[in-house]
């Protein structure tokens, strides 16, 4: 990525049809200016789907209108209302007491299946489950479903390879199937009546358009779907990054549980170099010019978030994770402007609170050579399948 930030910062690659921008200043300058640069296309499928597929997702009506990370009119602001109140910096601060109880009862499991099998998989565990309950329960979700972790799991692994991944033939049909049945759950769940108060559901109900009409079901189901895969995967992604980076790092380990001030400037740090979403996308919505590259109305680009956390420009020694470096939550992993994420400041809450009681508890737990090298490889996910760890 080096190369293309000195020599071609702006290219069109040939093989997602897709213009690559690699400079920090760039996509900085292209995020704040949603007149210029769309969020139309954020969340469309990369690749044409088959004819076989396409059938699969009509059946259930699967349909993703304008909600959050897609949509650039004057709807959005009131959709960003919602989430805001869900994750203001005063609800994840009440809501530490919470993660760690839910952290702690995960690690009761982590260490029942290192008594049981000498060996556990954290990506597939905590890194995975955590994420879940705590995105279930602060949405006010927790009670209204009737399906299990597991299920949710799949179906938002489905999900994303689906619309990020280029699957095809059997594999594309058979994960749209599992697409179809999670968007048929979802509505029948944004359909139940009087949806409690406080909650995403009774939120979504209460909401009003600039028109002044109510949300209708595919509205609501595309703000949980997005919510639910968003929320949780790209938690998930994190957390298994970064346990796998520092169960890997000698000493580090170790030093997480004797110093856990630590911990929490070496997480913005691993955000910074290895953001759980590593590209996204805009479109451009007249001609612009970009590094001195023309480009046309219409344009699609692919902002490359991991090359901008590794701009020397704005980083000194990029390679290097330095967490006390000045300008720490400089990066852009969480996007910056009217489409900046909004559970930033819980998935940091969240890293810090994982990472530390984990140290804390197990500070004995070791990487496993034979853990697989595998990884999530989505256009713009990037995260290890597996953490094998044991203690030792």
């Amino acid at each position: 990525m080096a190369a293309l930030r000195e020599h071609e910062p702006v290219k069109f690659d040939e093989n997602t049809g897709l213009w690559l921008i690699s400079r920090y200043a760039d996509v900085r300058a292209i995020l704040l200016d949603p007149e210029n640069y769309l969020p139309d296309n954020a969340i469309d499928a990369i690749g044409r789907f088959s004819v076989p597929t396409l059938r699969v997702l009509a059946r259930v009506r699967f349909d993703l209108p304008q909600t959050l990370a897609n949509n650039g009119s004057d709807s959005h602001a009131g959709y960003r209302r919602i989430m805001t109140r869900l994750f203001n910096a005063q609800a994840v601060a009440a809501s530490v007491p919470m993660v760690e109880k839910v952290v702690a009862e995960a690690l009761d499991d982590v260490e029942q299946r290192l008594a049981a099998d000498g060996v556990c998989d954290l990506a597939t565990t905590i890194a995975r489950d955590v994420p879940f309950r705590v995105m279930l329960r602060l949405l006010g979700l927790e009670a209204a479903i009737d399906v299990d972790i597991d299920t949710l799991a799949r179906w938002s692994d489905a999900s994303l390879e689906l619309f990020w991944g280029r699957p095809r033939g059997e594999r594309e049909v058979a994960l749209a199937r599992e697409a179809a049945e999670f968007y048929a759950w979802l509505t029948g769940l944004v359909s139940q009546p009087a949806p409690e108060e406080g909650t995403l559901l009774g939120a979504l109900a209460a909401h009003r358009l600039p028109d002044g009409e109510p949300l209708g079901v595919t509205q609501k189901a595309a703000v949980v779907y997005f919510m639910i895969i968003a929320g949780q995967m790209t938690t998930t992604q994190m957390l298994s990054t970064m346990y796998r980076r520092a169960l890997r790092e000698p000493g580090l380990w170790q030093r997480f549980a004797a110093e856990p001030a630590v911990v929490e400037p070496w997480t913005e740090e691993v955000l910074r170099r290895d953001p759980p979403i590593t590209t996204w996308r805009r479109v451009t919505a007249r001609p612009v010019t970009l590094s001195g590259v023309g480009l046309p109305a219409g344009a699609p680009l692919l902002l490359m978030l991991s090359s901008t956390g590794s701009d020397t420009e704005v980083f000194e020694h990029p390679e290097q994770i330095c967490p006390h470096r000045a300008n720490v939550r400089r990066h852009l992993s969480f996007g910056i402007g009217r489409h900046r994420c909004s559970g930033a400041e819980l998935a940091r809450m969240e890293a810090d609170v994982v990472m530390r009681m984990t140290a804390e508890r197990l500070p004995d737990l070791r990487f496993c050579e034979g853990s697989s090298p595998e990884m999530l490889a989505l256009l713009s996910f990037r995260a290890p399948l597996q953490v094998l760890v044991r203690r030792g």
